[in-house]
């Protein structure tokens, strides 16, 4: 009996041991490829067999989380900068009022936790949205379209990449294009002829063309697919409405690229001037000024419809961003260079004369984080004599700027003109000239979510785990 019991014990005590052994080694194994399952190790950038980013899908496989609210706050509110986001740009760091409560470690910004105040600054003034404020678990929620590992939706053959994805870097969305079209490519092999039987329709369209539009385009041209790409603007048009002269970063440095679209850090306009010659001698086709209104399913195929024309596609690929259509003012010279609808990098306006137009809490926010550069002039205008769609806390900060003469309230205004040094305005019917540099409008547009609705994309909800930037984690990488 003694002999039996020692036996069991002994028994037990070694599959212990295995199971223990057997969950650590699971552990160190790191994850399966998303694309083609192969193992691949926890500190791999790509995988050793497809050579897919890894980082590509931190979205795709965060989980989805039911809706509600957030969850409950537990101490005070502290910025946190995701490593796996942060360019390196330095614009948080000017932005701060608080001297050293974030610095620059290895090209990432980190935060000082002992001198964040929370107050926000910084995540205002991040342009790719790598800071966010939080008084509890380290975690993040988004609403995104659904997509699976090769960025596919739930409407079968239609893709969504790039930044109306959820993840805005440039470097991020040349690699979601790729990827997308390399699956829409096994999907129908270009030497294999179609069941459809239809020889006027595209394998993919592709709608935009950004980075992620141009990089899924030159992937379709590489494969031999009966492509096409169209645009309602100019190529890279987002791109190509950032400041003159702003410095583009090619980071996160451990972000590999994927696309053959080639990003490096440098000037927007060297960005587009390389994408350019890129498109010439590839003879990738980029249909601009043409802006698709409508997307249908049709059976087996889509219908893509543009003001002017109707094409059908087996797949369509979305990589029109994530801002939708602008709403814009309707006046003389606002396709200047000088008139923005967005703001990708608040530094960039320091020492300038701004006026930003809107009542909403977008254009509070612009207004704000403007004032807090150095030497910039801040206007607001809003056609109201009252805010009544902005957050109380947008206010107080609002009324406080105002009183500190930090920015200049004009209440009951329109914007009638835009000249290159200066804007018309009108005021109970009466015009002045306000001398200016940059006009930033945020009034609004059509959202692409309601888009993609229509559609019947489905939209989620998810919550990811947040990477934060350390000083020991900023010196590794």
């Amino acid at each position: 009996m003694l002999i039996t019991t020692i036996a069991f014990a002994g028994i037990t005590v070694l599959l212990a041991v295995l199971h223990v052994r057997q969950r650590g080694s699971g552990r160190n194994a790191g994850m399966p490829c998303p694309r083609c399952k192969t193992m691949v190790a926890p500190d791999a950038s790509v995988c050793p067999r497809c050579n897919a980013p890894m980082q590509a899908y931190d979205l795709v496989l965060a989980p989805i989380v039911a809706d509600g609210p957030e969850p409950e706050a537990s101490g005070p509110l502290h910025a946190v900068v995701r490593s796996d986001l942060c360019v390196g740009c330095a614009t948080c760091v000017d932005a701060c009022p608080e001297p050293g409560a974030i610095v620059m470690v290895s090209k990432l910004a980190t935060v000082n936790l002992d001198l964040c105040k929370g107050h926000g600054s910084c995540k205002a003034a991040c342009p790719v949205g790598a800071v966010v404020l939080t008084a509890g678990a380290a975690v993040q929620r988004l609403e995104v379209p659904f997509v699976d590992p090769h960025f596919q939706t739930n409407v079968r053959g239609l893709y969504v990449v790039g930044e109306l994805g959820g993840r805005g870097l440039i470097k991020n969305a040349v690699n979601e294009g790729k990827l997308a079209v390399e699956h829409i490519a096994r999907l129908l092999p270009p030497s294999q002829p179609r069941r459809d039987h239809d020889i006027h329709a595209f394998d993919v369209v592709v709608v935009g063309a950004g980075p992620a539009g141009l990089s899924a385009g030159l992937e379709a041209l590489k494969s031999g697919l009966h492509y096409l790409v169209v645009e309602q603007g100019a190529i890279s048009d987002t791109i190509n409405k950032y400041p003159r002269k702003k410095l583009l970063f090619a980071e996160p440095v451990r972000m590999p690229l994927y696309g053959d679209l080639w990003v490096a850090d440098g000037s927007k306009e060297e960005l587009l001037a390389v994408w350019k010659t890129v498109i010439a001698k590839t003879g990738l086709i980029v249909n601009t000024g043409h802006r698709v209104e409508r997307v249908e399913r049709d059976g087996e195929m889509f219908r893509v419809a543009t003001a002017d024309r109707e094409v059908r596609a087996r797949t369509v690929v979305l990589a029109m961003g994530r801002r939708g259509t602008p709403r814009r003012l309707g006046v003389p010279g606002e396709d200047s260079e000088k008139v923005l609808y967005d703001i990708i990098e608040m530094e960039a306006f320091a020492e300038q004369s701004v006026l930003v137009v809107g009542g909403g809490d977008s254009a509070v926010e612009s207004a704000l984080g403007l004032a807090n550069q150095k030497g910039t002039t801040v206007s607001l205008s809003y056609r109201g004599t009252e805010f009544s769609r902005v957050k109380e806390r947008n206010q107080a900060k609002l009324e406080a700027a105002v009183e500190q003469k930090r920015v200049q309230l004009l209440l009951g205004t329109e914007v009638r003109e835009v000249r290159p040094q200066s804007v018309i305005l009108e005021k109970a019917d009466a015009l002045y000239e306000l001398p200016n540099d940059v006009v930033i409008v945020r009034i609004g547009g059509e959202a692409p979510y309601p888009f993609l609705q229509r559609m019947g994309v489905r939209i989620v909800r998810k919550e990811i785990a947040l990477e934060p930037a350390t000083h020991e984690a900023a010196a590794v990488s």
